[in-house]
Parts: structure tokens; C-alpha cells; sequence
């Protein structure tokens, strides 16, 4: 029946949206391992013990292996390790900074690497309290990213909040080094929350679709019901019939014949009536249930289009980088697959770019990283509004952005960024009043018979270091 054919409609769209807020719930928790990692790379660095329980993080997480009670006693080993360098006489150790491409979606951040130097000093020195301070910024700015993209319960959010201002304008590293320490826990509550929300959801969904069919067993019984009472009528009024006609032919008395007549007569009519009133009582009891059932479906409709919206919504933020606003690396991903299997399906012309901006790391080092994050996106802008509509560009990493010029030859590709480096070389930056000329390499490769997506982006990277071997602020076709 029709009515049974809606249900199953509505019933997989609500399936077809939980899955969808489950792989919403799978992306946020992807952005808050991340985040994560990122916090550990800018804690590394005190002591070697430390560092090792910090890797430990960083591999359970690559291995997507992360038991609660094993983080707990982590997290407890960690604990001590703080509170030993509280009581240490200020240890020092030498660090060396290298700017980590690695660091995909976010900011540019730094990442450290330790050596013992076995010697004891009375405090750290001048350069290392200004990195210590620098890296408590840096964890207070992805943490800020982290507020905008995530929900937390009030208390923990008053509380980040709070972490954050002390993070980006406190110069007291003790207070900054406990607050470094809290950040786990507010990933791990953001986590949590995420998870009970989406179970909250499918809950509610699990009791609606149970009420729903109790509604349909009640009137698929009521139906059965129906049936048997139209049965009874049918034989009541057949048998009836029959002894009124052997009545007739048993007779001989016309007095008595009318007599049997009229009793049958109204025994068939005491029937019918009974049928009707009984009829009456359940077209009452369907159309109650009927009311009730359009009242839950049109509540459940109304969540799923509640969250369809939301999906949607956190759809299109897990696949934008925060900072450019540009598509991100799992949006290029998409696209990518997508322009490949219609460059083999029609043969059509496909190129892949790489952009590179050149001595970033100087822009960060010389003027810090608001600079460089101001950079970013106004070379993210220049991009995006030069480009045609058919092409596209995503932030893949760092300053690296990748691109594509669907149904376009190489060497026309080139014209096109070559133009677009021309611009981004004459725009006047500037930063602590000096005037900075920025500019970027680019490697472009075409698709060829044979090729995979890795294969093709493969090569425009190798003409990328190509560009940059070259004395950069030009673009090469692999």
C-alpha cells in the first residue's frame, strides 16, 4: 500500500542522514586528532621522556589506535613528567626549527626537535623563553580554529576560552605550560560530546521509527480485524438466506412461512447493523491512529530536515580550510577523482598545477606568522578571483596550494598562472612598514595515457622543485 511505501522512504532518509552525521562526527573527530598533533609537535622539546610519551600520542593516532584506558595511564605519565621539570633546575636543551609542511588544513606552525647538552644552567636563556612564548601564541591561535569548529559543553568552552586569552597575552611560562596541558582534555570533552550527541540522535530516530510501527501493527491488526467481522456478516447473512429458502419449501402454512420470513429478515438486519456500529468504532480508532502518525511524521520530517541542513552546513565547513577559505586538501581529493574519471571517460585535455609560495618561512621568521597568515590569504584571494570558473583551487598544505584547469592543455595552463604570477609579484606588501615582494613557483603537469592521479601530481611537484632549483618566481611543466 501506498501508506507502507512512504514509511520506507521516510525511513531510509533518516538512515541516509544518520550515516551522513556520522561521517560528519568522523570529520570533526578527524580535525580534533589533528589538532592534537599539532599540540604535541609545539610541547616537544623539554625532556626526552616527554618527547617519547608525546610520540606515543602521535603514533596512536596515526595507527587510528586510541584506548581510553591506556591515554588514561598516558596522560598520568605525562602528568609527572610536568611536574618533574617544575622541580628541575632548568635543564636546557638546544632546539633547531624547521618549518613542517606536513602541518595540512591549519596554520604554519613549527616543529622541534630535542638534544641533550648535558649541561645545567641557573634559568633558559633570553632566546628560549621568546620560543617557549612563541609556541604558547601559536597553540592559543589553533585553539581559537579549534573553538570555531567544534562545540563544547558551556563550562568547557568558558573554560578554553579562558586557556585561549591566557595563551595568546600571558609571559608566564609556568601558567602557559599548565595551560598546554589542559588542551588534551578539551579535545578529548569535544570528542566525547560530539559522540554523545550523534548516539542522542540516533536514539530519538530509534524510538520515533518503534512508535511508528506500533502504528502500522495496530493497523494491520485493525485491517485483520475489519476482515473477520465482514466474514462473519457474509456467513451470518448466507445462512439466514438459506433457512428462510428451506423454510419456504418446508411450509405449508403462509402464516407461519411470513412469520420465519420476517424473523430472518430481522436477524440479517440486527447483523448488519452490529457491523456497522463495529465498522464505525474502527474507522474511529484508524483515523485517531492516522492523526497520530502524520503528527510523528511530520516531526520526524521536520528534524530530518533540521539536520540534513546541519549536515550540510558542517559539510561544507570540513572540507574548507579555516584560514584561506578555500577547498581543502579532502575537497581536492574529491575534485580530483572526479575531473579523473571524466578525463577518462572523454579524453578531454586535464592539467594539475602546484603552487608554491617562495621563502615563506623567511615571511615567518622576519615578520611572524600573522604575517604569514595574512599572506596566505591574500594570495589565496588573488588566486581564486583570477582563475576561470571551470578551474579549481585548494589549500593542500602549508603554503602550497593545488590546481586544476579541467579541458586545458598545459602550456595554455601556464599562460594563465603565468599571468597570475606577474600579479602577485607587483602587489605592494607590506609589513612593519617595509615594503615585501612576494612571489611563487608552480610545476604543471598534463594527464597522459597510463596516468593516475598520483602519477600526474607526482610530476607537476618535481617541475614545482624544478621552478625553485631554477631561482624560483617561475613555472615549469613536468
Amino acid at each position: 500500500m501506498s501508506s507502507d511505501q512512504t514509511w520506507k522512504d521516510k525511513y531510509f532518509q533518516e538512515l541516509e542522514s544518520a550515516e551522513q552525521r556520522e561521517e560528519h562526527w568522523k570529520a570533526e573527530r578527524n580535525t580534533l586528532e589533528r589538532m592534537l598533533v599539532r599540540t604535541s609537535l609545539a610541547s616537544a622539546g623539554q625532556t626526552p621522556e616527554l618527547d617519547r610519551l608525546l610520540d606515543q600520542i602521535r603514533s596512536d593516532l596515526r595507527k587510528g589506535k586510541v584506548e581510553v584506558d591506556s591515554w588514561r595511564h598516558l596522560q598520568e605519565q605525562i602528568d609527572r613528567q610536568i611536574a618533574l621539570l617544575d622541580d628541575m633546575p632548568a635543564a636546557t636543551a638546544s632546539h633547531s626549527h624547521n618549518p613542517s609542511a606536513a602541518m595540512v588544513e591549519g596554520e604554519n606552525t613549527l616543529s622541534e626537535s630535542a638534544s641533550e647538552t648535558g649541561s645545567l644552567e641557573p634559568a633558559p636563556s633570553v632566546e628560549d623563553q621568546s620560543q617557549q612564548l612563541r609556541i604558547a601564541r601559536r597553540v592559543g591561535h589553533l585553539l581559537g580554529q579549534l573553538l570555531s569548529q567544534v562545540s563544547l559543553e558551556p563550562d568547557a568552552e568558558s573554560r578554553a576560552r579562558n586557556l585561549q586569552k591566557a595563551l595568546l597575552s600571558s609571559g608566564n611560562w609556568d601558567e602557559l605550560r599548565d595551560g598546554l596541558n589542559q588542551v588534551a582534555d578539551l579535545i578529548v570533552a569535544a570528542v566525547t560530546r560530539s559522540q554523545r550527541e550523534f548516539e542522542a540522535f540516533l536514539k530519538r530516530l530509534d524510538e520515533r521509527l518503534e512508535s511508528l510501527q506500533e502504528h502500522f501493527s495496530q493497523q494491520s491488526s485493525a485491517q485483520s480485524s475489519r476482515q473477520v467481522a465482514a466474514e462473519t456478516l457474509d456467513r451470518n447473512i448466507r445462512e439466514e438466506i438459506e433457512q428462510v429458502g428451506r423454510h419456504i419449501e418446508a411450509s405449508g402454512d403462509l402464516h407461519e412461512l411470513k412469520q420465519s420470513v420476517t424473523s430472518h429478515l430481522e436477524s440479517i438486519g440486527q447483523a448488519v447493523g452490529r457491523f456497522r456500529i463495529e465498522e464505525t468504532e474502527r474507522e474511529k480508532v484508524l483515523s485517531e491512529q492516522l492523526a497520530a502518525m502524520q503528527e510523528k511524521m511530520a516531526a520526524m520530517e521536520a528534524h530530518s530536515e533540521q539536520m540534513q541542513g546541519q549536515v550540510k552546513k558542517e559539510r561544507a565547513r570540513a572540507i574548507t580550510d579555516l584560514l584561506t577559505q578555500l577547498p581543502n586538501r579532502e575537497a581536492w581529493q574529491e575534485r580530483l577523482s572526479f575531473e579523473f574519471n571524466r578525463w577518462k571517460r572523454y579524453q578531454y585535455p586535464l592539467t594539475i598545477g602546484v603552487l608554491d609560495i617562495d621563502l615563506f618561512k623567511r615571511i615567518n621568521d622576519s615578520y611572524g606568522h600573522k604575517a604569514g597568515d595574512r599572506v596566505l590569504q591574500l594570495v589565496a584571494r588573488e588566486i581564486k578571483k583570477r582563475l576561470r570558473k571551470t578551474d579549481f583551487v585548494a589549500r593542500f598544505g602549508g603554503e602550497e596550494f593545488a590546481l586544476l584547469f579541467p579541458e586545458t592543455h598545459a602550456e595554455d595552463a601556464r599562460a594563465v598562472l603565468d599571468k597570475l604570477r606577474a600579479h602577485v609579484s607587483a602587489l605592494p606588501f607590506h609589513f612593519g612598514g617595509e615594503p615585501v615582494t612576494i612571489t611563487f613557483s608552480s610545476g604543471l603537469a598534463a594527464f597522459n595515457p597510463d596516468d593516475t592521479e598520483e602519477s600526474v601530481f607526482d610530476r607537476a611537484d618535481r617541475a614545482l622543485y624544478l621552478a625553485k632549483d631554477n631561482g624560483r618566481n617561475c613555472i615549469k611543466i613536468g
